[in-house]
């Protein structure tokens, strides 16, 4: 059983053993690309959600009515990549075991490879619903197989074709979206397809990994993330879309790539704070 963080995400302090939900922190960004800063997210998302209020108008719930817990961050080593998804691994695989939804909060993306690989122990028949800028299907990035730019193509290497949905994509080698028109369920540039496709999941009921980075986002809703992208989705495009995801049999979540002191404002903390808030009201 987890114990309890000192500082909770928003009204997430329920105890463990009638926590429905338990979010966890993954403060690693060893393999990132360009702008670092996103083994701060999580602790900044925690701290910084106290200036939310628990109530959501856009759904009329609240989080004081339902119970989640808060297990704090995972103190990971940042020398191995491989230590630290079997850390994410271990977390995520404890939370399954005791019948609870992992909610994992990064971190930069490659984080999911960890928390997904105890999922699709759990659930062999596993979906993939992808919110991103990037394709993330490198086969390598400058040699390295564990990158945040190679994590879905970890993911498919396990997975297989066809159980990947990936939307919002705007960004990737020439390559990859070779790969992904071959391999994975491709919307770019937009959610057109999304509606469809949750039909299709809530008519099959098949488990579903959501994993939702933040860079989906377009920059002047979000510039505080590692690698920002021109021509995103806006808050209300992105709330709309993850409560169509919510309907789904969603058994595990992951929200990452907040880079909070690259927006200096707070105003990129307080949209991933925001997304995490409606996230978990339209999960409950």
């Amino acid at each position: 059983m987890l114990t309890n963080n000192v500082e909770t995400f928003l009204a997430c302090d329920a105890p463990y053993e009638k926590a429905k939900i338990v979010l966890f922190g993954a403060p690693f960004d060893s393999t990132t690309s360009y702008r670092p800063g996103t083994r701060f997210g999580s602790s900044a998302i925690r701290h910084e959600s106290f200036g939310l209020e628990t109530y959501s108008p856009y759904q009329d719930k609240d989080l004081t009515d339902y119970a989640v817990f808060d297990s704090g961050d995972l103190e990971l080593c940042f020398g191995s990549s491989e230590m630290a998804l079997k850390d994410i691994e271990d977390r995520t695989a404890t939370i399954l075991q005791d019948g609870k939804l992992p909610f994992m909060i990064g971190g930069e993306h490659l984080v999911t490879l960890g928390a997904f690989r105890a999922v699709l122990k759990k659930y062999p028949d596993l979906q993939v619903v992808h919110f991103d800028a990037h394709t993330d299907l490198r086969d390598d990035y400058l040699g390295a197989k564990l990158s945040h730019a190679c994590v879905i193509r970890r993911c498919h290497d396990l997975i297989g074709d066809g159980k990947i949905h990936q939307f919002c994509i705007r960004s990737g080698e020439r390559e990859e979206w070779q790969f992904a028109h071959a391999h994975t369920d491709l919307h770019p540039f937009s959610f057109g397809g999304l509606e469809q496709l949750v039909r299709d999941l809530e008519k099959s009921q098949a488990p579903v990994y959501f994993t939702i980075d933040l860079d989906c986002l377009d920059p002047s809703v979000f510039p505080g993330t590692g690698t920002p992208e021109a021509g995103g989705i806006t808050f209300m495009q992105l709330l709309n879309a993850l409560r169509l995801v919510a309907r789904t049999n969603v058994v595990a979540a992951d929200v990452n790539e907040l880079a909070p002191m690259l927006d200096a404002s707070g105003a990129s903390t307080a949209v991933a704070c925001k997304v995490v808030r409606e996230l978990l009201l339209a999960l409950l």
